[in-house]
């Protein structure tokens, strides 16, 4: 890795153009309301601008083009390192997770996990997640209101769960759901003050990290109990799988339990949050639009899932859960045509290439089938992001999506409360979600 410019060199730094309001205020508004804040930025300044979000990057240089995004991520991981851009996440995922390491320490992990979200794999937790899916469905009442946030989160994580310790000790599940979804629910502002250690002794940090704490012990007795499984050979779940890897692999280690926890607490997290809340979008836009509902009931009794996934991905881009992905400069670099320094934090934005009108021109239609004409280009479509860092859990994400909306709509009709306003986005932790937790009506078919 170079060494950053000195003091010098980067007071002659001409980053792209940004607004000329305080570091403090752009950064509030970034995390609070990305959503408002970035389409009116690209619109003054362009397909490249500056913004800065203190304490996680003092430049983030924010690129929306295709063939820029595309730069980005085809580049050398030596050199973009996403591990140190992604250091919001270290207070709770871990300094060995998959998604805050970089290079032969993140090469070797995501080594490790591949095999647990391979075709193969996927095929096996297909059925899981198709009985979690029904047992849910089940316990909904005719002609009752749904709150879909709540429990597409208590569904998906029961399916992350399952897939990443098998079937294990009810009351361990129990005990680690509700502190999980403690984690999960906290606002942006919280989230911010876990990058200061010296607010864990006041609310609500004091009582964040007492729940780590916990969930901690939860996951070494997990990992202790397991290593000592006499079926472990036998098994398929992710941590089975993990203690069994290592040594195979350029004569690799086994993974430690610092290492184990810290992907453990990645999967948990990363695998259900995101996809319950792309859940509860797609939920919702079919609720309000009774033909594309229409469509996705037949293609449930056609057994078509290409259609269901695209009812997934057409709810994952136009409404976008995880705002963009990062990557920390470690060494001079031209990126779109803009000289950058290293230490610069270069994002591509997720939330403005999917609401690019040169992207889909029809932005704000609700149209599934654009992911079944072909028409969905290249480096326009980022949910799980792109490059060697593309996301592991991506495959299982939509086949889980897929099930849950075969499940459900095999079912139920769905349809908007009466008097029911617009949902609109909320940022929780890092992701947005349905403000209004996207409610609907279920009457059965």
């Amino acid at each position: 890795m170079r060494p950053a410019p000195d003091a010098e060199e980067t007071k002659t730094v001409a980053y792209p153009p940004g607004p000329p309001i305080p570091a403090l205020l752009q950064g509030l508004l970034y995390i609070r309301n990305r959503a408002q804040m970035l389409p009116p930025l690209r619109q003054r300044y362009g397909d490249v601008f500056s913004v800065q979000v203190p304490p996680f990057a003092d430049n983030l240089v924010v690129f929306t083009r295709p063939e820029h995004i595309k730069e980005i991520f085809a580049g050398d991981p030596r050199d973009l390192h996403a591990g140190e851009g992604n250091q919001i996440l270290g207070p709770i995922m871990g300094q060995h997770s998959v998604l805050t390491t970089d290079e032969g320490e993140h090469a070797r992990a995501r080594r490790l996990l591949m095999p647990a979200f391979n075709g193969a794999a996927l095929r096996g937790y297909r059925d899981l997640v198709a009985e979690i899916a029904a047992a849910e469905v089940d316990r909904w009442r005719p002609g009752s209101t749904v709150i879909t946030l709540d429990r597409m989160n208590a569904l998906t994580l029961e399916v992350i769960m399952r897939v990443v310790f098998g079937v294990t000790d009810e009351r361990t599940r129990a005990a680690l759901a509700p502190r999980l979804g403690r984690i999960v629910t906290i606002g942006p502002l919280q989230y911010i003050g876990l990058m200061k250690p010296a607010l864990q002794k006041y609310p609500p940090w004091q009582s964040f990290h007492g729940n780590m704490a916990a969930i901690d012990d939860l996951l070494y007795a997990e990992i202790a109990a397991r290593r000592t499984a006499p079926d472990l050979a036998e098994r398929t779940d992710v941590l089975s799988r993990l203690l069994q890897a290592g040594g195979d692999f350029d004569d690799e280690p086994p993974l430690t339990d610092a290492e184990l926890r810290d992907q453990l607490i990645t999967l948990l997290l990363a695998g259900h949050e995101t996809t319950a809340a792309a859940l509860s979008w797609a939920l919702y836009e079919l609720a309000v639009d009774p033909e594309v509902q229409r469509e996705a009931h037949q293609a449930v009794r056609a057994e078509d899932d290409k259609s269901l996934e695209a009812v997934m991905k057409e709810a994952m881009r136009m409404r976008t859960v995880i705002p963009g992905a990062v990557r920390k400069l470690t060494r001079d670099m031209t990126i779109g045509g803009w000289d950058l320094p290293a230490g610069t934090v270069v994002a591509c934005s997720i939330l403005l290439a999917h609401r690019s009108p040169q992207n889909y021109p029809d932005t704000w239609t609700f149209r599934p089938s654009r992911f079944l004409d072909g028409e969905v280009e290249p480096n326009t479509w980022l949910p799980f992001g792109g490059g060697v860092r593309r996301c592991i859990g991506a495959g299982f994400s939509l086949m889980e999506g897929t099930t849950v909306l075969r499940e459900i709509l095999s079912r139920y009709r769905l349809d908007a409360p009466a008097g029911a306003k617009p949902e609109r986005g909320k940022v929780r932790n890092i992701t947005t979600v349905p403000r209004g937790k996207a409610r609907i009506l279920v009457t059965p078919r």
